[in-house]
């Protein structure tokens, strides 16, 4: 008779103040990576950041100053945001992928800012401009090479999370007058063009 699978894991996810979240993280080896600890470690993450739900988690938001993130952006996740919404933030499910010692290695001249929020800075969001498309060179989860190049939203993701794994948050890079709460977002923002948010702003 087989036993019952263990629950999922919850671990905390920090919030900005915390020492780690400033941090560079620490490379790991190969040997590391097939350790079982890290290999529980990247599942412990993957339900982390699928209870928060997130799009993407990095060590150092559950106290550890490693460079390893994980990111996922689900269907489910897209269900009830207006197809033309999606259309403009280039948005698509992203599977479930691991990335370790992730360097991007080529960033698009041309850019596109949108609201982006953070588990590490809970309940707020602000708009911020990031290429809109990368190439990156990562570790998977078997210590083997990869390389990905995205667009859209699922770039937007591995900016944001290879950001973490040098010390940097979202809050470095916003615009500081579009800073918000969520609520506020949907009071006032929600779906809005980002022109007009700019506008209402008096940002140029």
């Amino acid at each position: 008779m087989s036993e019952a699978a263990s629950p999922p894991v919850r671990l905390k996810i920090l919030q900005t103040g915390e020492p780690v979240l400033r941090q560079a993280g620490r490379a790991l080896t190969p040997g590391e990576i097939h350790h079982p600890a890290i290999q529980e470690l990247i599942a412990h993450m993957r339900d982390t950041m699928r209870d928060a739900p997130g799009v993407g988690l990095a060590a150092p938001q559950i106290g550890l100053g490693i460079q390893l993130a994980v990111v996922e952006d689900r269907a489910e996740y897209l269900t009830g945001i207006a197809p033309e919404v999606l259309a403009s933030r280039e948005r698509k499910p992203v599977p479930f992928m691991v990335l370790v010692n992730p360097t991007i290695v080529e960033y698009s001249d041309d850019t596109v800012e949108f609201f982006e929020g953070c588990l590490s800075v809970a309940g707020f969001s602000a708009l911020v401009k990031r290429s809109r498309r990368v190439a990156v060179e990562y570790l998977d989860e078997r210590a083997q090479p990869q390389r990905v190049e995205a667009s859209g939203w699922f770039a937007r993701i591995l900016q944001h999370e290879i950001d973490h794994l040098r010390g940097t948050l979202y809050i470095d890079r916003m615009e500081t007058r579009s800073f918000t709460s969520i609520e506020n977002i949907g009071k006032h923002w929600k779906d809005l063009p980002v022109e007009a948010v700019r506008a209402a702003l008096g940002l140029r």
